[in-house]
């Protein structure tokens, strides 16, 4: 574990006004990779041994975590995160909580994957928040109960020490483990409230369950694809374009902002491995008034090499879900979106299996990382 830009003690009180005015960030290195906690992924919270202010699950929602002054309940000020309540010693003589003393929630990940980055995010918390915090990860194989997690064979490796960090602030730590994890455990020492997790990393996926799947999505999220680069994210960014699902609105897209030249935009994207592609979708649902035109694809074998047209300059209607069967299927290892002259689209689904060669390669880097 490295430290990234600390941040440690009381933030102000709140007194008035934007709540954000006085938060405390940093830009980290790791957040261009994916949140491998995104609740779109199928992380979740499933166990934390308190949560009597604050609902453990509020520590995956995926929106900045808001405040409200006059919001109170019968159990105190409602705060959107994690809160638990004040711990105490053992007696009158020890009123103090024992230095082991601490509260933990456990996490599973959306899938599998080596994390990079973790921010433990206490924005309203000023007062309130843990005096440290620690993270520990585990690897363990399909859908394990919070009884089995913390049976005393589960191997639990520190991720982030026991670390002091700062209230009303984003707490960012770089993670070098490189090893599979699937669930974590979050420590706060000795107690109080923490506003979101975020987890950032490389999705592994386990390459017996593609290869049983045979043919699926190259270029999705939880399939292990990635957006390498595009040439604009003003309104939303490009890995949008490969979460689960379909778009539920429009900044559930990819989106760039409006064209005074005679360029184009597009996403580069690198496949889970190198397959061959059968069949395209490109999506423009909720993308109304500014979809993309045109787009074509064009693809790569390798990481650097010539462009080779996959898909030539095709109309693209508003709102709509395009499907195209490719006249042969196209091996490749990178793909690319050109769309015109601006605009967006809300998904790109690339349909095929990977090649003898390239299912090797995941299934030895997943032997690698422990899987």
């Amino acid at each position: 574990m490295t430290a990234t830009d600390r941040f440690t003690g009381d933030a102000n009180p709140y007194g008035g006004g934007d709540p954000y005015a006085d938060y405390r960030t940093a830009g980290f290195p790791f957040t261009d990779l994916v949140d491998l906690a995104d609740r779109r992924l199928g992380a979740g919270v499933i166990a934390a041994n308190d949560e009597f202010f604050a609902e453990r699950e509020n520590l995956l929602r995926p929106e900045p975590a808001e405040f409200d002054p006059e919001r109170f309940g019968h159990k105190g000020k409602i705060m959107d995160g994690w809160e638990t309540r004040r711990r105490r010693g053992a007696s009158a003589e020890v009123p103090h909580p024992a230095d082991a003393d601490h509260d933990w929630a456990l996490v599973r990940l959306g899938v599998p994957g080596v994390v990079r980055g973790i921010v433990v995010d206490t924005a309203h918390f000023r007062g309130n928040y843990p005096q440290a915090v620690s993270v520990e990860a585990a690897c363990v194989p399909g859908s394990p109960s919070p009884e089995e997690l913390l049976a005393p064979g589960v191997k639990w490796t520190t991720l982030v020490p026991r670390t002091a960090v700062g209230g009303h602030a984003a707490n960012g730590f770089v993670v070098d483990a490189g090893q599979l994890v699937t669930h974590l455990r979050l420590n706060q020492h000795p107690d109080g409230g923490i506003a979101r997790l975020r987890v950032y990393g490389e999705v592994t996926p386990d390459p017996a369950w593609l290869a049983a799947l045979g043919t699926f999505d190259l270029v999705s999220l939880e399939n292990g694809g990635t957006v390498e680069d595009a040439s604009d994210r003003f309104y939303s960014p490009a890995t949008n374009t490969v979460q689960p699902g379909r778009s539920r609105k429009m900044d559930d897209g990819w989106e760039t902002r409006r064209r005074r030249d005679k360029g184009n935009d597009w996403i580069r994207y690198r496949l889970v491995e190198q397959a061959e592609i059968r069949a395209v979708e490109i999506d423009t649902a909720y993308l109304k008034g500014n979809s993309a035109g045109w787009a074509s694809l064009f693809a790569r074998d390798g990481g650097s090499g010539d462009w080779t047209e996959v898909l030539p300059r095709t109309r693209l209607q508003p709102d709509t879900n395009h499907r195209f069967v490719l006249p042969e299927a196209v091996r490749a290892t990178h793909i690319r979106i050109d769309i015109f002259p601006d605009g967006g689209i809300s998904r790109l689904r690339l349909f095929g299996s990977p090649t003898e060669d390239g299912a090797a390669r995941l299934a030895a880097h997943h032997r690698e990382l422990g899987g």
